[in-house]
């Protein structure tokens, strides 16, 4: 019997959230250079994309880039800009046609002109499909994310919009990029590094961490399945015991 076989449909994690690593590696390996590896992770994202789907996952977030990465040589980040561009061009009419929507968090000002445009023209595109979210986090991180919103909520306090004691965990909820979506309840790693790199720190207090050994490139829905199987045996007690929950 396979993974998918395994799922009980009545108990999915709403929202996936997944850091897609190892393409660099799993181009390495191949010989090839970090950018070959990039597009092949695209064919992963198209699979997974098709998996949430196929079994009524809602929510999905990629990890696609982070701050940190405009760090990398600029070849590669240019690289990586224009696949963005492709990607996103191509792949529109398909979200449409399988009735999802593409939203994207971060410090989307600081992407390229070019991408900002048709990242933009794709999530207007797509804003009344309601099947699936998929999310990108690009320049995205989440102390920026927290900083921003501590930003927002000090202004409405200098201007008297609410007091400084009322400020509680809906209100900064509120302020943050993934207003709209609920936190994920599932958090995938692939390529064997076991840490969270600054992604979704608010969101992901409560959520269980899954990490893999396979190389994003090579990440299938199957393998996305068996996590779903893997998160499903676990006991979510929310800092309850067992008893109360039962």
């Amino acid at each position: 019997m396979g993974f998918k076989e395994q799922i009980d449909i009545t108990r999915l994690p709403e929202h996936i959230a997944i850091i897609m690593d190892g393409n660099g590696r799993w181009a390495k390996n191949q010989g090839k250079f970090r950018a070959f590896g990039h597009e092949s992770g695209v064919l992963s994202v198209k699979d997974i994309v098709e998996g949430c789907v196929d079994i009524g996952i809602k929510y999905l977030t990629v990890y696609a880039f982070s701050t940190e990465n405009w760090n990398r040589p600029v070849e590669e980040v240019n690289a990586l800009m224009e696949l963005l561009i492709t990607t996103i061009n191509q792949e529109t009419e398909t979200l449409t046609k399988n009735n999802i929507r593409l939203n994207a968090i971060g410090d989307i000002a600081s992407l390229p002109q070019k991408c900002i445009e048709d990242l933009k023209s794709a999530m207007d595109k797509t804003a009344n499909n309601t099947h699936c979210t998929l999310t990108l986090a690009l320049s995205y991180s989440a102390k920026w994310e927290i900083i921003e919103a501590a930003k927002k909520l000090a202004v409405q306090v200098k201007a008297g919009k609410i007091d400084i004691d009322e400020i509680n965990e809906a209100h900064f909820s509120a302020q943050l990029t993934t207003i709209n979506m609920p936190d994920p309840e599932l958090m995938i790693r692939t390529s064997g590094e076991h840490r969270i790199s600054n992604f979704l720190l608010w969101q992901m207090a409560y959520t269980e961490l899954y990490f893999t050994d396979t190389l994003w490139p090579d990440f299938r829905r199957e393998d996305l399945f068996e996590a779903i199987v893997d998160y499903q045996k676990r006991e979510r007690r929310f800092g309850k015991i067992s008893e109360q929950l039962n």
